[in-house]
C-alpha cells in the first residue's frame, strides 16, 4: 500500500523483521471461518469483505490490502460499525480525490437516510464496491477510468438512493442469523491490551452465541484464550486464561450450561498474526469460541 494507511500497517504491524508477506493468511482464514453477528447490514458487509479480501490475497497477491480488508470484515462480522474508506488515507490524484469524495458523500447520505436498514444487502454491496474502487484507483493512479468496481458502485448506490427516497426506515427487527453448523462455526471476541474486560461489541457476540446454543446445542464448546506477545509468556498464559474465563462466566450468565464449556489458554502460542516478541497486536488479543 502506498498511502498513509500503508505507513500505519508498516509501523504498527510490520516492525517484526522476518515475518512473511504481512502474515495475511491467518486473518483471511479467520474471516472465512467467522460466524457473522449483528444487524443484517453488518452480516452482509462481512460477506462482501470476505470475498474482497480473498480476491486480493488469492488472485491479486496484494497482501497489505488483503490484510486491511480482512480486518474490516472481522470487525463487521463481530457486529461493529465499519465505515467506507476515507479518501485521505489513499494516494490519489487530485481529480480522483474529488470524484471519490463526492461518491463517498452520496453513500453516507443514503446511510443517514436509513439505507443500511431498508436494503442491507444493497448497502453492503455499495460500500464494498466503493472500497474496491478506491483501492483499485490508487493502483491505477494515472489512468482516467480503469476501475472495474466504479460502475458496480455507481449502479448500487443509485439503486440505494431510489430505495431510501421511496421507503421509510423500518422498525428494527430481531436478527435471525443462519443456523449454526457446530463443526464449521467459530466466534471471535477481541480484548483491549493487557485487559480481560468484555467490550460492548464482545457482549453482542456472546448474546448471539447464547441464542444460537439455546436453539442448536453443541456437544461441547471450546473457549480458548489468546494474548499478543507483549509481556512474558507466563504472564500472557495467565491473561489469556482470564479472558477465556470472562467469556465463560458471561455465557453462564446468558444461560449456557457450564457442562458444555471447556476453558483453555493458548497464551501467545497460537497467534492470529505472527509477530516478534513484545509486539502489541490487536488481532492476537482474543478468545476463540468453537464447537464440537
Amino acid at each position: 500500500m502506498k498511502s498513509v494507511r500503508n505507513l500505519v500497517l508498516a509501523t504498527g504491524f510490520l516492525a517484526i523483521g522476518g515475518c512473511t508477506m504481512y502474515d495475511t493468511y491467518s486473518e483471511v482464514e479467520a474471516l472465512n471461518k467467522a460466524q457473522p453477528v449483528g444487524s443484517p447490514f453488518t452480516q452482509a458487509l462481512a460477506g462482501e469483505y470476505r470475498s474482497f479480501a480473498n480476491e486480493q490475497l488469492d488472485k491479486m497477491m496484494d497482501y497489505p490490502d488483503a490484510l486491511h480488508f480482512a480486518r474490516k470484515g472481522l470487525a463487521a462480522a463481530a457486529g461493529e460499525a465499519v465505515m467506507p474508506e476515507p479518501v485521505t488515507d489513499w494516494n490519489l490524484s487530485e481529480r480522483h480525490i474529488k470524484e471519490l469524495a463526492a461518491a463517498r458523500g452520496r453513500l453516507i447520505i443514503t446511510f443517514d437516510l436509513g439505507g443500511r436498514e431498508i436494503a442491507p444487502s444493497t448497502a453492503a454491496l455499495a460500500q464494498a464496491k466503493y472500497d474496491c474502487w478506491i483501492e483499485s484507483q490508487e493502483e491505477h493512479w494515472v489512468i482516467e477510468d480503469a476501475v472495474e468496481c466504479k460502475s458496480d458502485f455507481l449502479n448500487s448506490v443509485a439503486e440505494l438512493e431510489g430505495l431510501v427516497q421511496q421507503t421509510p426506515p423500518p422498525a428494527p427487527e430481531p436478527v435471525e442469523p443462519p443456523p449454526m453448523i457446530p463443526e464449521e462455526a467459530m466466534y471471535l471476541v477481541f480484548f483491549n491490551w493487557d485487559a480481560s474486560e468484555l467490550s460492548s461489541g464482545a457482549k453482542n457476540v456472546l448474546d448471539a452465541i447464547a441464542e444460537e446454543v439455546a436453539k442448536n446445542p453443541p456437544s461441547q464448546m471450546i473457549i480458548d484464550g489468546h494474548a499478543d506477545t507483549s509481556g512474558s509468556k507466563e504472564y500472557n498464559k495467565r491473561l489469556a486464561f482470564k479472558r477465556a474465563n470472562a467469556v465463560r462466566e458471561a455465557l453462564v450468565e446468558r444461560g449456557v450450561s457450564e457442562n458444555l464449556m471447556v476453558v483453555e489458554s493458548s497464551g501467545e502460542e497460537e497467534l492470529l498474526v505472527d509477530t516478534l516478541d513484545n509486539v502489541r497486536e490487536p488481532a492476537n488479543r482474543r478468545v476463540n469460541i468453537s464447537f464440537r
